[in-house]
């Protein structure tokens, strides 16, 4: 399956607590941080909801 690149490019700080639970549940610690997920609908969806703080990396 294709892999998707995804970097946390703003802070966590002053946000929801259900869209800081969603940037830790894709694996992104700090900013500038990049990780590598399969390219799933769920992944997609966790990606729309935080999309002001992520980036996807071609």
């Amino acid at each position: 399956m294709a892999k998707i690149k995804i970097k946390l490019v703003k802070s966590k700080i002053g946000t929801p607590e259900l869209h800081r639970k969603t940037i830790q549940a894709l694996g992104l610690k700090k900013i500038g941080q990049v990780v590598e997920k399969e390219d799933t609908p769920q992944i997609r969806g966790m990606i729309h909801q935080v999309d002001y703080m992520v980036k996807i990396i071609d």
